[in-house]
């Protein structure tokens, strides 16, 4: 279930973030409210995802899917440009992402972690 709630905010998050753009500057009624509900929600979905996923692993999913979203939206919705340089910058942030939920996935019985006292077991 958890990460249905990632799933949801994920595209939450892509909402608000289409919706900002299209408040411009707060100009707009509805898509600023729209904005601050899609957020709201967004945060909240991710609030009940670490319930069980890893913070890191779900906000670095959270954040990197937007952004990478956002800029493929942008690129055909609004018509900014989408170079090589911000392409490859989007793959490493993916590549990164990877990584990161490979690690996370890695036996935890093998790595020190803090106890109740912040202090280290072996």
């Amino acid at each position: 279930m958890s990460w249905l709630y990632l799933v949801a905010a994920i595209i939450f998050e892509i909402a608000g973030t289409v919706s900002m753009k299209l408040s411009d500057g707060f100009t707009k009624a509805i898509p600023s409210i729209l904005m601050i509900l899609f957020y709201l929600f967004a945060f909240a979905s991710l609030n009940f995802s670490l319930k069980t996923i890893p913070v890191s692993v779900a906000y670095a999913i959270w954040s990197a899917i937007g952004t990478a979203a956002i800029a493929v939206i942008g690129y055909l919705v609004f018509k900014e440009t989408l170079t090589v340089m911000k392409v490859s910058a989007i793959l490493l942030i993916i590549v990164g992402v990877v990584l990161l939920n490979i690690d996370s996935e890695s036996s935890e019985q093998d790595k020190p972690r803090l106890n109740e006292q912040h202090k280290i077991e072996v």
